[in-house]
């Protein structure tokens, strides 16, 4: 990124002061959260003007994962620590193979922990790690950058376009700072920071529900969720089990104990136990059902109960 491109960061919407917090450091405790607070209710209206792009963003996602392909979230500081974090989520949640979404950020690992501001700067340093990472054709690569001028993810939308991966580039300013070649942008336009140039608030907020509103999204599409349970959860620990079994019961009418017994002999499988027991299969029947309706439950036991 050339220097006047530097220069013009000034001129970022992230880098104002923002009007309603001036002076803010004379305010008492009160007020600051108030000040803060007022800031944040105007988030989900700034996220709702990008669903036609979020829209775009998770129809690419679907087409990428049922052709066997990935989703890559790449982002520097704040934006790489959010993608890095809604990937981590996806495999217990939804039972989604661990490659199925995945985080790349500016520094790798030691950047979740501490903060490496300036590998942000370097682009090549993208292209070697969507190289280790495996990224080819046919997946989706998902550029999170709030200034919309971080070059390791400019970089990384330029390499994944030049590879033939599809391409969306999330920003919280009105357009990019420079200009990048992608199959979706999505504008998250929040305005000024409460703390000027502090993009860990409300673009960070920003981010975090753009990104929740795609996998979750591409999930549902995926047939992880019936009505709105999660029946593809992965039963790891007593919580789940619990959960598990609540959503059999809700599902099937078996009681609580009953369907905590049906989830064991799944295996800790949610939907595979819901189809052994409306469907009065046993767990291998019950599997394949499954497999020959691509995982969606509602293709195998149809309408239940209003859900």
């Amino acid at each position: 990124m050339d220097e006047q491109h530097l220069k013009n960061r000034r001129h970022l919407s992230t880098e104002k002061q923002n009007p309603n917090s001036y002076q803010i450091d004379k305010k008492s405790v009160e007020e600051i959260l108030i000040t803060i607070n007022n800031e944040d209710k105007t988030i989900a209206t700034t996220v709702e003007k990008a669903i036609p792009a979020l829209t775009q963003t998770v129809n690419m996602a679907v087409e990428s994962l049922r052709n066997g392909h990935r989703i890559f979230y790449v982002g520097a500081g704040t934006s790489g620590r959010l993608g890095v974090l809604d990937s981590t989520e996806m495999p217990p949640t939804y039972s989604a193979p661990r490659d199925w979404f995945q985080g790349l950020i500016a520094g790798g690992r030691e950047a979740l922990i501490r903060s490496i501001e300036g590998a942000e700067d370097n682009p090549k340093d993208a292209e070697r790690d969507m190289d280790e990472a495996g990224v080819t054709k046919g997946d989706l690569v998902i550029g999170i950058a709030s200034s919309s001028a971080t070059p390791y993810v400019v970089g990384a939308l330029e390499y994944g376009k030049s590879i033939g991966t599809k391409t969306a580039y999330m920003i919280c300013n009105p357009k990019p700072l420079k200009s990048v070649d992608v199959d979706a942008l999505i504008i998250l336009d929040v305005g000024p920071e409460i703390i000027t140039g502090s993009t860990r608030m409300k673009s960070g907020t920003a981010t975090k529900m753009a990104l929740n509103m795609i996998s979750t999204t591409t999930m549902i599409r995926l047939g992880k969720v019936y009505g709105n349970l999660m029946v593809d959860l992965q039963v790891v620990n007593n919580k789940l089990v619990d959960r598990g079994s609540r959503i059999i019961e809700t599902i099937t009418g078996l009681t609580y104990d009953e369907s905590k017994t049906m989830l064991l002999k799944a295996d800790g499988s949610v939907k595979t136990a819901i189809v052994m027991a409306l469907k009065s299969l046993n767990r291998e029947e019950a599997i394949l059902a499954l497999e020959k309706a691509n995982g969606v439950t509602r293709s195998v036991i149809g309408d239940v109960g209003g859900l």
